[in-house]
């Protein structure tokens, strides 16, 4: 096992001096916006130089329990070396992602959301399948999940859902599930045994900081409130704290129910039309570079991701790369991994086509 690769440790270490220096000039604090966003950049540096020289320690601990068992075959540490062994593993190839990782936001934490398309129970219950795996993704890389809105579907499944993951680079991970998914199986919801094709759009954006500036207009905004329903507690129902919020401008609609008041409701929601509009001006601006460039790239909803095949073969394809797996159980239980390093990976190519 090598470490390293593109992860430049003495440029690293270098950047965290001279960001401290920085922050030990008198007057650093006189801007207390800049101030902070320097903290914070310095920190994210130290984790990474800090996770480097963890896995760096357990290599090296691996390699000398390796030589022990070279001496002693007979001292039984076989199984202690396979365990370190198959840990460190999964440690280096989420280590490996990251370094992938390089956008403005890619370090935020992530808000996701999940819209079924048409047809029904059959969709929404996709759309729920779909919810479980993200879910289930999360919770094995110890990211917390928020559920900020869940309208439940009318038989089945979800009408739609708004989740905050949150964690160290979890908007940089996720972002690669952006798009159309499709699911081919046998619906439990037909009588008759037929096969069904459905489909849900994600979209995922970052949860955005106090120091990003996005306008909004008070003047723009129409604003519900209502009861409200599903996950999310037991004060749901009993008074009209959940928010919904139209931007009218461009038609976006935003809504949270997972706080106890409708004021703090209200602010998620904000926050939530902020980074949807932030991600609407990023895809205004790479629509304008394909013209410019005379690329034709898929931008928006319309795009298919990835199909799920159940019947009558089992695979999952990511279409942008062309990765697949025979084992669906895994992928929808959340082994996201390899689509999303297939994904990081197909995007850098793509980037530097040299």
């Amino acid at each position: 096992m090598v470490l390293g690769g593109r992860f430049d440790f003495d440029a690293l270490s270098e950047s965290i001096s001279i960001n401290e220096a920085k922050m030990a000039e008198p007057g650093f604090w006189d801007d207390q916006q800049s101030a902070q966003k320097l903290i914070d950049e310095t920190n994210q540096l130290k984790t990474k130089r800090d996770n480097f020289k963890t896995l760096t320690g357990e290599l090296d601990d691996l390699k000398v329990t390796l030589e022990l068992i070279a001496e002693d075959p007979a001292a039984g540490m076989q199984d202690e070396f396979t365990a370190k062994a198959e840990k460190l593993k999964k440690q280096l190839d989420r280590y490996q992602l990251g370094l992938l990782l390089n956008g403005k936001y890619d370090h935020n934490n992530a808000i996701l959301e999940i819209h079924p398309g048409a047809g029904g129970t059959e969709a929404q219950d996709w759309g729920a399948m779909l919810l479980r795996m993200y879910t289930r993704w999360a919770e094995a890389h110890d990211f917390k999940v928020d559920v900020l809105d869940y309208q439940v579907g009318e038989v089945a499944g979800i009408n739609s859902v708004s989740i905050l993951i949150s964690g160290e680079n979890a908007y940089g991970y996720l972002r690669s599930e952006k798009g159309v998914h499709r699911l081919v199986r046998i619906s439990p919801f037909d009588s008759a045994g037929r096969r069904h094709t459905s489909f849900a759009s994600v979209d995922v954006m970052p949860e955005l900081n106090d120091d990003v500036s996005i306008k909004i207009n008070p003047e723009d905004l129409k604003v519900d409130v209502y009861r409200a329903s599903g996950a999310g507690g037991q004060h749901v129902n009993k008074t009209s704290s959940a928010v919904r919020i139209t931007h009218l401008p461009t038609g976006i609609v935003v809504a949270s129910q997972a706080q106890r008041s409708q004021l703090q409701n209200r602010q998620t929601a904000l926050n939530m039309l902020k980074s949807k509009l932030y991600e609407l001006e990023e895809q205004k601006k790479a629509e304008e570079k394909a013209k410019i460039e005379g690329e034709q790239l898929d931008i928006g909803w319309g795009s298919q991701i990835r199909s799920y095949v159940f019947h009558p073969y089992s695979m999952v394809k990511d279409h942008r790369t062309n990765y697949e797996t025979a084992n669906v159980n895994g992928v929808m239980d959340g082994d996201l991994d390899p689509f999303i390093n297939a994904y990081l990976q197909w995007q850098l190519s793509r980037e530097n086509p040299d």
